[in-house]
């Protein structure tokens, strides 16, 4: 009879203990059918671009100072002393995922990284500082008339609303 009980209990423990345990397969189904519900939002809804914007009020520029080198060879041909830096990314893959959604839209992107470790995605480079203010006044104006920061965000990777000017230390 002790048997029994014994036996009993065991089986109860068993089925307790591993039917509290979450599937990983549900968990993806949530996040499968969740994501798509994301894209299907996404694409039903109209992106609107403001044509005709007001133009943005010069804005006192700050320039920051940093020895950078290009990643590639090709890249270190057209790196000048001051550059237009649109994003600042920690995973290579995901600067290059950048370059080439800039270069898509038209733009020369260079990649340059930091004595840190950062990646700088660089979509001007020029010899003299009033270029490369003008270059990111000219893209502050272009991707601001397109859309929020979060639809820049969903679009690109990056909100475009911290371009900087990075002055190059030899």
């Amino acid at each position: 009879m002790r048997k029994i009980y014994f036996a009993l209990a065991m089986v109860a423990v068993l089925t307790l203990g591993t039917s509290c345990k979450p599937r990983q397969s549900a968990y993806r189904q949530v996040y499968e059918s969740a994501r798509e519900r994301e894209m299907q939002q996404s694409a039903s809804q109209p992106t609107t671009v403001v044509k005709d914007a007001a133009p943005l009020p010069p804005v006192e520029v700050s320039v920051r100072k940093e020895r950078v080198d290009a990643v590639s060879p090709a890249d270190a041909a057209g790196l000048r002393r001051f550059n237009v830096v649109i994003a600042s990314l920690s995973v290579r893959l995901n600067a290059e995922n950048l370059k080439t959604r800039m270069e898509n839209e038209g733009h020369r992107v260079i990649l340059a990284q930091n004595e840190q470790g950062m990646f700088r995605v660089i979509v001007g480079s020029f010899d003299d500082r009033a270029a490369a203010e003008a270059q990111r006044q000219e893209l502050n104006r272009r991707y601001s008339a397109m859309g929020t920061p979060d639809f820049l965000r969903r679009t690109y990777g990056v909100p475009f609303n911290d371009m900087w000017i990075l002055e190059r230390q030899f």
